[in-house]
């Protein structure tokens, strides 16, 4: 069993595209045309054929816009990206205007940092430590 394929809730669909591409680095993989929405997925750069993330709408969906709602008021990440050079990382999307709640900081062996994705989710970053 593999994971291929993770879900971000986002309610415009162009705008989140947007951001994920132009201001994260993630490239298009999929943009499948649905009906009414489009089935849209974006993946690192550093991994064309890795774990896809899939830009799911949610405008219409009353339980999904609850449990998005509840976990942004709580400040709780939906997902979560392993960078290399968390610092710099930080760095980067800061001065892309990536708003973050607070700096990283290290918990044991991992650091992490969370930043809000301007679609209503609350994203982490983290680096991996070797001790």
């Amino acid at each position: 069993m593999k994971i291929k394929l993770e879900s971000v809730f986002i309610s415009d669909l162009d705008a989140a595209l947007a951001f994920y591409t132009d201001v994260l680095g993630f490239v298009k993989k999929k943009d499948i045309p649905m009906g009414e929405t489009r089935y849209v997925t974006v993946v690192s750069p550093e991994e064309p054929d890795g774990t896809e993330l899939l830009l799911e709408p949610n405008a219409d969906h009353p339980a999904t816009k609850a449990f998005k709602t509840a976990l942004y008021e709580e400040g709780i990440p939906l997902t979560a990206f392993l960078v290399d050079d968390i610092a710099a990382e930080h760095e980067r999307l800061a001065g892309r205007g990536v708003r973050f709640r607070s700096p990283p900081e290290r918990f044991g062996t991992e650091t992490m940092a969370t930043f809000d994705d301007t679609c209503g989710n609350w994203i982490m970053i983290y680096q991996t430590h070797p001790d």
